[in-house]
Order: structure tokens, then C-alpha cells, then sequence
């Protein structure tokens, strides 16, 4: 009995082992992303019809929120793979619970008539989402008891606490409900980063796996940058304005792909590679967990941006503050954030992108003022600018 128990055990290990080295992103993984495809598009839509700063700062704090469970998975499937046994079953189920999440955002803070309480459906399904996390994780940290004891101090100091402020946030409602669940998201994101000091129990195995799970991640991000584009024209017949703002509107996409990954996600890669144990740990939570929310929230507030300027592309009026605003700000968080990024993956202060980061925050006054296709050709020669000079002066990433 003891034999075949040990045999058991054996193969239950050899289903969940550690990730090496080599391995890639898996396609249950990307599978797993679609259902943050979605929640972009309702993060998007709920901003839009808002259509309000208090409106951007709800958005931004539930993309933060689920940040959170994005980014936990993406810890958990760097230990063991997602594409087998109990991983695959349970990330399975939390994948409805996302969706589920994702369902609520566009009466996260305002509940409709009838149906069930929005907000708390919302707080409980997130609950769900990190009870099966913790759970996951737990069974893939194997004998490793410093990774099982991080994972239990990590969720017992950070998880447990915010989620139930979300729950109470949720039942409270009204003026309220916003900023408890915006005290939530920062205490997570404070005590998480606290009980991770130096690199804490945690692991990371596969640089390759973490640099390319975060390379996805932006590319559905200026995914929603694509869907912004088509969503401000989609009903209108289309004529030369139109047209033009579309040329404009996907050249400013393509400029932000090419900011993020012509040179500074290979560089992150590579620095990730140079490290290993608790530095390595510290690199992926800095530059990665903390940094690339900021790189993902400026690419959604970018979006917005272009789609109200699309909506607007061939009226003489101006733009006006709040779609000038969400398409400076995004861009400048785009800048800023990468640049930084960049400095933790060991790449010289990209002095550019700071100064093109600067020009595209002052620029709201003049992008308000405009029409909205002067203000896309602005923003795309800054981005243009910036790319170019970048180019100039760029040294090979590997000597």
C-alpha cells in the first residue's frame, strides 16, 4: 500500500514539475488571457460612457484589481506548468470567475435594477479567483516549504485583508465604495511588495516564460488600441477623414509596439537571465509585477483617448479636455513607464523618453484645443520623435 502510495506521489510531482529554463508560454495560457481581452474592452466601456475623471480613476482601480489576479497566475504558472492536471482544472475554474469579474465592471460602482448586487457579485467572484490561486499554488510549491510558507504569509498580510475590504466596499456602496476599494488595491500592492523584501521564499524559473508572458500581456493591451479605433468609426461611412484618422490612430499603435519591444523586452529578458535566486526574484517583482501595470494602464488610457478622437475625427471642433486628457496622460504614463523600465533591466536613462513623456503632459492644453485629428498627428510626432532619436543613438543590447 505504502509502495503504491509513493508511486502516486511520484507521478502527482512529475505532473506538476517546476518550470525549467527553456520552457515558453504555453497555449492554455493565452487561452487563459482572453478573458482579460474582455475585461480591457469593459474597463474601456465603462470609462467611455463615464465619461468622467471620477470614471477613469473606478477603471483604473479595478484594472489594478485585476492586475492582481493576472499577474498571481502568471507567478504560479513560472512554478509549474498551466497546461496539466489539477493546474489546468483550476485555472479553469478561475477563468469563469474572471469573466464573471469582468461581467460586473460596467456596474461595478452603479448597480442596475434588478439581477443581483453588481458590486458584491464582483467582490466575491475576485475572492474566488484568489482562494483558487492560493490553493494552486500551495500544491505547486511541492516540498519547497520557503515558497508554501511565502505564499501563506503573502496571502494571510496582503490577499485576505483587501479582499475583504472589497466585500465591505461592495455592501457599503455609494461615495464610499470607491475609495475603499482603492485603499484595497494599495494596501495589496503595499503589503505584497513589504512581505516580498528581497525576493522573500519566492521563485522564478524561466526568464523566458516571464519576459514572454509580459510581452503578451502589452500586445492585448494595444489590442484594445486596435478595437478603440474601429469603435469611434464602426457606424459611420467611411470618407477621407475617417481614413486618414485610421492611418493616424494605427500608427500611433504601432509606434507603441515598437517602443516596447524593438529593444526593452529583450532587455528585460536578458537582464532576468544574468540574475538568479533572490535578485532575480526582485527584478521580476519590480520591473515586471509593479512596473508594467503603469505600462498596461497607460496603454488602456491611450485607447481611450483614440477612441474618443476617432468618434470626433472629422468634426472642426476641438477635441476637448477629456479625450485630449486620457490621450496625453496615457501616452506620457506609457513613456515614463518604460523608460523606468528599462533602467531596472539595466539599459542606460533613456533621457528621451523622459522629455517626450514631459511634452506629451503638457501637451493637454494644446491637443484640447484642436481638432482631433491635428491632435493625433501630434501625439504620433512626439511618439515618432521619440522612436527615431531613440533609434539614433542605440547601442546593440548584447556587447
Amino acid at each position: 500500500m505504502s509502495a503504491e502510495h509513493d508511486e502516486h506521489s511520484r507521478t502527482r510531482s512529475a505532473r506538476l514539475r517546476i518550470a525549467s529554463a527553456p520552457n515558453r508560454v504555453t497555449t492554455f495560457e493565452l487561452f487563459f488571457d482572453l478573458v482579460y481581452v474582455f475585461a480591457f474592452t469593459q474597463l474601456s466601456r465603462l470609462m467611455a460612457e463615464t465619461h468622467s475623471g471620477l470614471g477613469i480613476l473606478q477603471a483604473l482601480i479595478l484594472l489594478g484589481l485585476l492586475w492582481w489576479t493576472w499577474e498571481s497566475y502568471g507567478w504560479l504558472s513560472n512554478q509549474a506548468p498551466a497546461d496539466q492536471g489539477v493546474m489546468q482544472v483550476g485555472m479553469s475554474i478561475a477563468m469563469i470567475a474572471v469573466f464573471v469579474t469582468a461581467l460586473t465592471i460596467p456596474e461595478a460602482f452603479h448597480d442596475l435594477p434588478g439581477g443581483w448586487h453588481a458590486p458584491l457579485v464582483l467582490a466575491l467572484a475576485y475572492a474566488l479567483v484568489r482562494v483558487i490561486h492560493t490553493t494552486l499554488y500551495m500544491v505547486a510549491a511541492g516540498d519547497d516549504a520557503a515558497l508554501r510558507r511565502q505564499v501563506l504569509l503573502t496571502q494571510a498580510v496582503a490577499m485576505a485583508p483587501a479582499t475583504a475590504a472589497l466585500i465591505v466596499g461592495a455592501v457599503v456602496g455609494g461615495p464610499a465604495q470607491t475609495w475603499i476599494w482603492l485603499g484595497a488595491f494599495l494596501y495589496y500592492a503595499a503589503l505584497t511588495y513589504a512581505s516580498s523584501r528581497g525576493g522573500g521564499g519566492w521563485r522564478l524559473h524561466s526568464p523566458v516564460h516571464w519576459a514572454e508572458r509580459h510581452g503578451l500581456i502589452v500586445i492585448l493591451a494595444l489590442g484594445e488600441s486596435i478595437v478603440a479605433i474601429g469603435v469611434g468609426v464602426a457606424r459611420e461611412p467611411i470618407d477621407g477623414p475617417i481614413t486618414i484618422g485610421v492611418a493616424l490612430a494605427v500608427t500611433l499603435s504601432i509606434l507603441l509596439w515598437w517602443a516596447y519591444f524593438a529593444r526593452a523586452s529583450a532587455a528585460g529578458e536578458l537582464a532576468l537571465e544574468r540574475r538568479s535566486g533572490a535578485a532575480r526574484v526582485v527584478l521580476a517583482r519590480d520591473a515586471y509585477t509593479y512596473v508594467h501595470v503603469v505600462i498596461v494602464a497607460g496603454v488602456i488610457l491611450a485607447a481611450l483617448g483614440v477612441e474618443e478622437a476617432m468618434t470626433h475625427i472629422g468634426a472642426p471642433e476641438p477635441l476637448g479636455w477629456f479625450g485630449a486628457s486620457a490621450l496625453a496622460a496615457g501616452l506620457a504614463l506609457f513613456a515614463s513607464a518604460t523608460a523606468l523600465f528599462g533602467r531596472l533591466v539595466d539599459l542606460p536613462w533613456p533621457g528621451i523618453r523622459l522629455v517626450a513623456a514631459l511634452v506629451l503632459a503638457a501637451s493637454v492644453p494644446v491637443l484640447a484645443a484642436v481638432p482631433a485629428v491635428w491632435a493625433l498627428v501630434i501625439v504620433v510626432a512626439v511618439l515618432a520623435a521619440m522612436v527615431a532619436l531613440e533609434a539614433a543613438q542605440r547601442a546593440p543590447v548584447v556587447e
